[in-house]
């Protein structure tokens, strides 16, 4: 198997018939081709993926263009990804486009948490309404496109469990076949039944997931496998999308804030990049502040970012947000690009706070997995703060489904989600819980429960 080279390409100096290219984000170094672990050749650190075309794209043509696709049934407009295709790298032919209808997930409002907070205009994009119910599938339809269109046979992951389910879908959608590396132990087992289920070979390794991602940095190196990690720029392409649809249902006018979790950090990255490239084009005319907020005892970017953000600052990742537990994020350095374009900030909370989060949105008929709900226990820090004001308007991206971790959820409900000194000592939790109720079978025992309710 030859390395991965860009469409009809074979050299890194002689433009390919598609016009996209690949920028370092350190030296700026730009090349036609990547090499199979997609890092620069010149200083080894990760590429992003730009198109002069982009800038000399017409916005009113834009939204009229992606408005018109809604109604259509050809198979590139259904998809909320490829129905965006002018701002995407394009493969040399549509066949090559592997596609599970992605993307097209609600904005939603959220009233009940807008009172708790006191934020006036406050909503969720609910990216855990994708087919594999997660917001990988964005970045992995574009992604696989351009694995199926080089001729991989094989397609690779190291995962805490979403890029796992997402790959390993999208690779037996594609026609490949699909390696995941994930750490023992550390992920829900809801996330690595999906990747199962979809017939990944699925490697357990005794260490964490940065100790995965290693490994799976020397394997594409050594082996004719392609990398869908999100260090894989095309990735971050297909995930841009979110942006795009967030911008469309709020009819272009860009909220004040929007408010990501920060794992692996490629997620946020995309969304920032997104959001400059709209402005550029004329899409928006002002910039969101993009924040991202970690759980605290795995909070690598936050202490980067507090300490000048010249360096990465790892910690040993710890927290029950299984889909966050990162200790050295590989896009820590695109995420500090963003934060500096967008004028965001970084914030990190408990686990308590995220359990109360988690069911504060539970609570408005919407479920997300753990890691989605520190968007809402971050806000609430960055209101005290002053950073975000009562009357600017906030969208929280809500990563994952609520059945990606039903463990947690249940140890929740049950008071098991904390230590026994802890779990019934805070009455904001314990006026969230619902556990389950074992009654007799009669009538009598029903309206006494029902009674007691009220």
């Amino acid at each position: 198997m030859k390395p991965f080279v860009t469409p009809e390409k074979s050299s890194e100096t002689t433009p390919p018939q598609t016009a996209f290219v690949f920028d370092c984000i350190r030296c700026g170094c730009s090349t036609y081709a990547a090499a199979q672990d997609f890092r620069c050749g010149r200083c080894g650190n990760l590429l992003e993926i730009s198109d002069p075309a982009w800038n000399r794209l017409d916005a009113g043509r834009l939204k009229a263009e992606w408005r018109e696709r809604k109604s259509s049934n050809a198979v590139l407009d259904l998809s909320g990804v490829w129905r965006f295709r002018e701002l995407l790298p394009a493969p040399a032919s549509a066949q090559h486009v592997v596609t599970l209808r992605e993307g097209n997930t609600p904005l939603y409002e959220l009233p009940q948490c807008s009172r708790i907070t006191g934020v006036k205009q406050l909503y969720a994009k609910h990216q855990g309404l994708n087919p594999t119910g997660s917001f990988k599938d964005t970045g992995m339809a574009v992604a696989a496109t351009f694995a199926r269109q080089a001729g991989y046979k094989w397609v690779a992951c190291a995962s805490t469990g979403n890029t796992s389910a997402s790959m390993a879908a999208y690779a037996a959608r594609g026609g490949m076949r699909s390696l995941v590396l994930v750490p023992e132990g550390k992920i829900s087992w809801s996330k690595l039944s999906q990747a199962l289920d979809y017939g990944a070979l699925t490697c357990q390794l005794r260490t964490d997931f940065d100790g995965c991602l290693r490994l799976l940095q020397e394997l594409v190196r050594r082996a004719p496998v392609y990398q869908l990690n999100s260090i894989n720029p095309f990735r971050i392409e297909g995930q841009k999308t979110l942006a795009f649809e967030v911008m469309e249902q709020l009819d272009w006018h860009a909220p004040d804030h929007i408010i990501v979790p920060g794992g692996n950090l490629g997620n946020s990255s995309a969304i920032g990049k997104a959001l400059v490239e709209m402005r550029e084009i004329g899409l928006i005319v002002r910039l969101p502040k993009l924040s991202i907020i970690q759980a605290e005892g795995a909070n690598a970017l936050v202490r980067t970012v507090r300490e000048g953000g010249k360096r990465l600052i790892g910690v040993q990742a710890e927290t029950r947000a299984t889909a966050i537990r990162i200790g050295s994020p590989a896009s820590w350095e695109k995420a500090v690009k963003v934060l500096r374009a967008t004028g965001g900030t970084v914030e990190q909370v408990s686990e308590m706070e995220i359990a109360q989060a988690k069911a504060e949105i539970g609570a408005e008929g919407i479920g997300c997995e753990p890691a989605s709900a520190v968007t809402l226990a971050g806000l609430k820090k960055l209101i005290a703060q002053g950073f975000v004001k009562p009357e600017e308007s906030a969208v929280l991206v809500l990563t994952g489904n609520l059945l990606k971790d039903p463990d947690y959820i249940m140890e929740f409900h049950r008071g098991e989600l904390f230590a026994e000194g802890v779990k019934g000592g805070d009455a904001k939790l314990n006026a969230l819980r619902h556990p389950p109720v074992v009654l007799d079978a009669s009538l009598d025992a029903v309206i006494k429960t029902l009674e007691r309710a009220e």
